[in-house]
């Protein structure tokens, strides 16, 4: 996707920015590196070409997809400590980095960043928390009940993943103008690259290396975690189809939003097809 390029260096930037007047200087420091140490943006990608979609408005644009990056590495913390997972994009997660006291700290930091720029939009703040809560029940469904079935699994990772991607179209849409029909469609379009983008994350736990993802593998397995391919009779290539029709759902809603067809769109439809594809 190297035509997003441009767009990730945007959001590194602000984020920075974002991140300076964080005290004190060893919360910025462990923050700083929690935020920065790589990760695709998808979801501030996402909620950045949505926004200029509809507004054209880079600035707002900006702002809307770190306040949606912030959010995803606040819930990634956690996730990292309910996994005892040792590595998070190439390096020590947080917690084995800091302590699970500092690294629940450093969460909190980073959500009050992310809706202190948000504050502005109080629509916008709205869906994010709404999206926060989905993401919680997501989570309990999880420890508590683990789908065992397609059906459940899905719905599963509508919660877990399709929430914070719908949540960052919608952001990027309300701030962008949007109506509400066209907000709707945008998180529809969201929501559907989210669920492709979980199975093929459960495709590559199981088919990719741990330097290629830059995380162990296999990790599905070890925590008896639910995945696509271990709670249904899909084959990798089978999954990875499934992943290809949700991506395909998307795209038809991304259509039905009527926008033009300009770069932001170009983008946002080459991202629903990419998320199936990406090898990490």
């Amino acid at each position: 996707m190297e035509p997003l390029q441009r767009r990730v260096e945007q959001i590194d930037r602000r984020l920075e920015a974002v991140i300076e007047p964080i005290e004190p200087g060893v919360l910025q420091k462990e923050v700083r590196q929690l935020t920065l140490a790589g990760g695709k943006r998808v979801r501030p990608a996402v909620a950045m070409l949505v926004c200029e979609a509809c507004a054209d408005d880079a600035d707002l644009a900006v702002d809307v997809g770190v306040a949606v990056e912030l959010v995803h590495t606040a819930s990634l913390v956690i996730d990292d400590i309910i996994d005892r997972a040792p590595m998070r994009r190439g390096e020590e997660s947080g917690w084995r980095r800091f302590g699970h006291g500092p690294a629940i700290v450093d969460s909190d930091a980073l959500l009050g960043a992310a809706f202190e720029l948000l504050r502005g939009t109080p629509v916008a703040m709205e869906q994010v928390a709404s999206a926060m809560v989905r993401l919680g029940e997501g989570e309990a469904m999880e420890l508590l009940e683990p789908p065992a079935d397609e059906d459940s699994y899905i719905e599963l990772a509508r919660r877990k993943t399709g929430a914070l991607f719908r949540a960052a179209a919608e952001v990027g849409a309300v701030a962008g103008g949007a109506d509400a029909e066209k907000v709707d469609l945008f998180g529809a379009y969201a929501e559907s690259v989210g669920i492709a983008f979980q199975i093929r994350d459960d495709v590559l736990d199981r088919t990719a290396g741990a330097e290629q993802l830059g995380k162990p593998t296999g990790q599905d397995v070890v925590m008896d975690r639910p995945s696509m391919v271990e709670v249904t009779d899909r084959s990798p290539e089978e999954a990875t189809a499934l992943a290809r029709a949700y991506a395909a759902e998307g795209i038809e809603a991304l259509d039905a939003t009527g926008i033009d067809q300009g770069e932001p769109y170009e983008y946002l439809h080459d991202l629903a097809e990419f998320v199936v594809i990406r090898g990490r």
